[in-house]
């Protein structure tokens, strides 16, 4: 077997592989004596169908199949062997002109299109400058936070009359244009809830009613044509949600409120464990901290979307741009020319923060653990959990948890690119410079 590389410019090459009898025939006649020993055909006694026979039956494709294998196994082999770096994979050069007889005496060839990694030079110092934003929780975020918390804790009431955030159950029933039920219309019984009803005049309408009240709403209206939001309700698909129209009759069954749980020891020792908190100061505060360990996580992610913006518009790279646009046609069957067009862009920018990555890894020695990547999602998981209850879970479940997650590959995947790209960005703070500044939630949140 004969590899060589053909060197079209800095970017592209093509591999020529040339493979002769004495390459394929031994693994040939070896697949052949393998698949007569279990073979099991009319008029042979089973494993005892001579390999002659078997040849004249599947010859032709257990030699390409063989071929195939050694044009992979080598091809892999061959760039590794040479530290041949390409992206995307190697595209096999069609040529009709090539006639090959598949009957063991052919001397093939075949040719591979590569598409060469550029050169990648660059370098981080402490002039290249982050601002780092401190994100404090205000007044209003932070009311909306223990307020949720109290009524996850809190209790079910059946006030008399609705208000508030109060939830109504409610018979609802499609209508006639002349105000009749609909007959054949949609039917169901749902719980409204107050605070997703987005027309202030059906917000008003719907408070201050009582059980057994009979009103009517615009449905589309009411819930500003939020299809899920209808659909829920209703009982319906989001499709038929859509295209729903016209008004509906609502019947209140009952008016429920979740009452707040009071601000009491009993409450702080459920949240956060036996005299942890012992007022409503330290309450606050404990949220406030909880908050701001939140915010704290986007703010990272707004660095680290700056680092990765700034540095991909300092880096200059050229890359093989035909040779990836032929190569996402070839993996992507489904890819239109529009579509491959509208998002190379974004294929090219990530591709070369990819190339970043990986020289910032390589010239710095950095190692990806499985323990990084262990306990990277179980901080995950638990920032998952912690919204749902600020109530810590215990540590062996938080573990199996997180085996559980990371035996699913695409999980472990996903987390190992995670704290790829945190101990590159880590990297990058350790040398350049960062500049805190504080900022409150509400402004920060209009920066994204």
């Amino acid at each position: 077997m004969n590899i060589t590389q053909e060197k079209i410019d800095d970017l592209n090459a093509v591999v020529k592989i040339k493979i002769s009898p004495e390459d394929y025939t031994e693994k040939v006649d070896k697949t052949i004596k393998e698949q007569a020993k279990k073979s099991n055909l009319p008029g042979f006694r089973k494993g005892m169908v001579p390999p002659a026979h078997i040849k004249k039956m599947y010859g032709k494709s257990i030699l390409i199949e063989t071929i195939n294998g050694l044009l992979s196994e080598n091809l892999n082999k061959y760039l590794t062997d040479n530290k041949v770096e390409v992206l995307g994979q190697p595209l096999p050069v069609m040529d009709d002109t090539k006639d090959f007889k598949w009957d063991g005496t052919d001397e093939f060839e075949f040719d591979y299109e590569l598409g060469l990694a550029p050169e990648v030079k660059f370098e981080i110092s402490a002039k290249d400058k982050f601002t780092q934003y401190v994100v404090k929780a205000d007044e209003e975020t932070l009311a909306s936070r223990i307020k949720n918390i109290r009524r996850s804790y809190g209790k079910m009431t059946n006030p008399e009359v609705s208000a508030g955030d109060d939830v109504l159950y409610a018979e609802l029933a499609q209508l006639n244009a002349d105000g009749s039920v609909f007959e054949e219309g949609v039917k169901h019984t749902g719980s409204i809830r107050l605070d997703s009803v987005k027309d202030k005049a059906t917000l008003k309408s719907l408070t201050g009613v009582k059980k057994d009240d009979v009103l009517t709403i615009d449905i589309q209206k009411a819930f500003g044509s939020d299809a899920a939001v209808i659909a829920k309700l209703l009982g319906i698909e989001e499709e038929q949600a859509t295209a729903l129209t016209g008004k509906f009759q609502v019947t209140v069954k009952n008016v429920n409120r979740l009452e707040e749980a009071d601000l009491n020891q009993e409450f702080f020792d459920k949240i956060f464990g036996e005299g942890v908190v012992t007022d409503e100061a330290g309450f606050t505060a404990k949220i406030t901290e909880e908050i701001e360990s939140m915010f704290k996580q986007d703010a990272d992610r707004k660095l680290q979307n700056d680092m990765y913006t700034q540095l991909t518009e300092k880096v200059t790279m050229d890359l093989p741009d035909t040779f990836l646009r032929k190569w996402l046609k070839a993996t992507n069957e489904k890819l239109s020319d529009a579509e491959l067009e509208e998002g190379y862009a974004d294929f090219a920018k990530n591709l070369k923060w990819t190339l970043i990555e990986n020289k910032i890894i390589k010239d710095n020695s950095i190692e990806i653990k499985y323990e990084d990547v262990f306990q990277t999602a179980k901080q995950r998981l638990e920032a998952q959990f912690r919204m749902y209850s600020p109530a810590p879970m215990p540590e062996d479940q938080l573990a199996q948890y997180t085996t559980t997650f990371l035996q699913e590959k695409d999980n472990g995947n996903r987390i190992f690119e995670e704290v790829k790209a945190l101990k590159v960005f880590d990297y990058i703070q350790s040398v350049a410079t960062l500049k805190p500044e504080e900022i409150a939630y509400t402004k920060f949140a209009e920066m994204n």
